[in-house]
């Protein structure tokens, strides 16, 4: 549905001890700097990127936005919560569990980044 997702941070090496630890738990390989100074994370059918903005203001979390990162069990969800808080993340919303909805029974997980941005592991 999409080629790529990009999201903003303003230490590069923040983001890559945050999201290392936290993608390594969902079987994604390390991050790697391109070139322009960009850190790409890549697996067969989707891309991460992160950025320092371009216009050179601070980066802002999207409100509003989360990006979901599909988890194989409660338990990969948990170690993923667990290495982003490790990492410089923060909890957010309520605690990682099981939740109830429209779509049926899902296990979630959120934090922010070291930045600001939402992102979420889901089993279900």
């Amino acid at each position: 549905m999409f080629s790529h997702i990009m999201i903003g941070g303003d230490d590069l090496s923040v983001s890559k001890k945050f999201y290392d630890a936290v993608l390594a738990t969902v079987d994604v390989p390390e991050g790697v700097m391109d070139p322009k100074g960009r850190l790409f994370y890549r697996t067969p059918t989707s891309v991460l990127a992160i950025s320092v903005p371009i216009d050179g203001a601070p980066t802002t979390g999207a409100n509003g936005g989360t990006i979901g990162f599909a988890c194989d069990s409660p338990e990969q969800a948990d170690a993923w919560h667990a290495a982003g808080i490790a990492n410089g993340g923060m909890n957010v919303e309520d605690l990682p569990g099981w939740r109830e909805g429209a779509s049926g029974k899902v296990y979630l997980a959120y934090l922010l980044d070291p930045f600001g941005n939402k992102i979420c592991a889901l089993h279900r």
